[in-house]
């Protein structure tokens, strides 16, 4: 969800077989592709993932590591991750952390949306 000001722009939408990360990681990149113009955001998330990769500095400590953990494995969702700072970089994004489910109003609308593009189970004979 875009907000500026009195606009509010919903953006919604979901895949088969995926996971929340991915999800999450998702809808960070097309929000910010969202933007028609460089910007000064703030990313509010319920994904300590998400947000703590930039608050920490997990991901130049990934990128510094050629896309490896500090264990020595490779870092998961790694396409998502490059494409995020692809699309991040005209813009300045600061990434804040929200409780899920603790009566952010933004926070919740965000979760009936994710919700309602959950794609159906399409069933054993793919119908």
């Amino acid at each position: 969800m875009l907000l500026y000001g009195e606009h509010r722009r919903e953006l919604s939408g979901g895949e088969r077989s995926t996971t929340n990360q991915r999800m999450e990681l998702t809808a960070a990149i097309e929000a910010i592709r969202a933007l028609r113009r460089p910007c000064h955001v703030r990313i509010h998330s319920d994904s300590a993932y998400l947000v703590n990769a930039f608050q920490r500095g997990w991901v130049q400590r990934w990128q510094a590591n050629g896309w490896r953990t500090a264990a020595g494995k490779a870092v998961e969702n790694q396409d998502l991750w490059r494409e995020l700072l692809w699309v991040m970089r005209p813009h300045r994004v600061d990434w804040v952390k929200v409780a899920g489910h603790a009566g952010d109003v933004w926070n919740e609308r965000a979760d009936q949306l994710a919700r309602a593009a959950v794609p159906s189970d399409p069933g054993p004979d793919g119908a």
